[in-house]
């Protein structure tokens, strides 16, 4: 499901808002008239191995559970041991954990918990309710949040501990016009606390510069728009992937909506190094392995086609940005109708580093 769609979907979670006390275990802590139950749909029963959650090696008494291959982790465990914020916005009636980029968003649809992080929806994600809680799986966590985690499944424990992150400040910043019927409000990163100030500047302006861009487009079409027609709307956000080892990678979204069925979705991604400010495209981490392109085209060639929706047309990866990292990992994707139909979504692929690197290599090892 696309960006637009989930954000669609948002603007109505008090249709079927998380029940106040029950999924927190009866904390008690959000405004009281909130209390419809989930749907009997997003009822789990509970069928499941209990986990031993640890934070830096220290046992705590939230537990979590295994199910589904997944370690599941209680959103109350993120709040009491963790130390995150969680609120409830009366307003957009969502529930709020954490703070800044790596803050979540959660809300109870009809087909799931939906989540967001920073505003940016997370399609493979979902929150689970299990033994009237709330859940969420440890991958998030991991993926977006800054955390990692140790498990063992022979002993049915997790340790939580925070990851080494890169030292440096990421804020948002936006670009907003309230045009009558046609707002455009478009979210993006923006960094500091870097060791050179080129680098800095080289990054927030590539960025700044992309969504600019976007957004000059959005108001050319906004000046050719009929009182009759539907109302528009341009909105963009981001999530930051991976922030550590000297490298900084995200995704960000613009969607636009012009009238018609649907909207438009449009996503771009930036991998930096942060020693020079450098845009890495795949051959920089990965040109260790003169065949690496070779092995992306041929494992592509193979998957895009199994995966349902193909429209034909792919002869091989014809740019190198189109990626972005998590730990281990590159993630390749391709544009809405680019390859396949708009039900498909944006089709991710995902590589591990050491799929496409000799043994003991390092994607970081030529930035140091």
């Amino acid at each position: 499901m696309n960006n637009k769609m989930l954000k669609t979907q948002a603007r109505r979670w008090g249709a079927g808002i998380l029940a106040t006390g029950m999924l927190l275990g009866g904390t008690g802590i959000f405004p009281a008239g909130i209390t419809q139950a989930a749907p009997a749909a997003a009822q789990v029963k509970a069928n499941s191995s209990s986990v031993v959650l640890k934070v830096n090696g220290k046992a705590v008494t939230q537990t979590g559970i295994v199910q589904d291959g997944k370690v599941w982790i209680p959103v109350t465990f993120m709040r009491d041991a963790l130390g995150m914020p969680l609120s409830y916005d009366k307003a957009e009636k969502t529930y709020s954990i954490g703070t800044g980029t790596g803050q979540l968003k959660l809300a109870n649809m009809d087909y799931g918990i939906m989540i967001s992080v920073n505003n940016y929806y997370i399609g493979e994600y979902q929150g689970k309710q299990l033994n009237n809680r709330l859940y969420v799986p440890f991958e998030l966590l991991s993926d977006y949040m800054g955390y990692k985690g140790d498990w063992s499944a022979a002993t049915g424990r997790l340790n939580v501990v925070k990851k080494t992150q890169n030292a440096i400040t990421i804020k948002t910043a936006s670009y907003t016009k309230d045009y009558k019927d046609a707002p455009i409000k478009l979210d993006y990163p923006q960094v500091s606390g870097l060791a050179n100030a080129g680098a800095e500047k080289a990054i927030n302006d590539l960025i700044k510069q992309t969504v600019l861009n976007y957004a000059k487009d959005a108001e050319d079409q906004i000046s050719k728009r009929s009182k009759d027609d539907r109302p528009y709307e341009f909105e963009g956000g981001y999530v930051i992937t991976y922030n550590q080892d000297g490298v900084l990678s995200l995704i960000t979204n613009q969607y636009g909506y012009t009238g018609g069925a649907h909207g438009m979705t449009y996503r771009n991604a930036f991998t930096f190094s942060l020693k020079d400010g450098k845009r890495l495209l795949l051959g920089d981490l990965f040109g260790a392995n003169p065949n690496y392109k070779k092995q992306l085209n041929a494992k592509l060639s193979k998957e895009i086609k199994a995966n349902g929706g193909y429209l034909g047309g792919f002869n091989g990866l014809n740019t190198e940005k189109y990626f972005y990292l998590k730990d281990g990992k590159a993630v390749l994707f391709f544009q809405l109708y680019e390859y396949t139909a708009y039900a498909a979504g944006f089709p991710e692929f995902t590589f591990g580093f050491k799929e496409l690197l000799p043994d003991g290599s390092s994607p970081f090892a030529a930035l140091k």
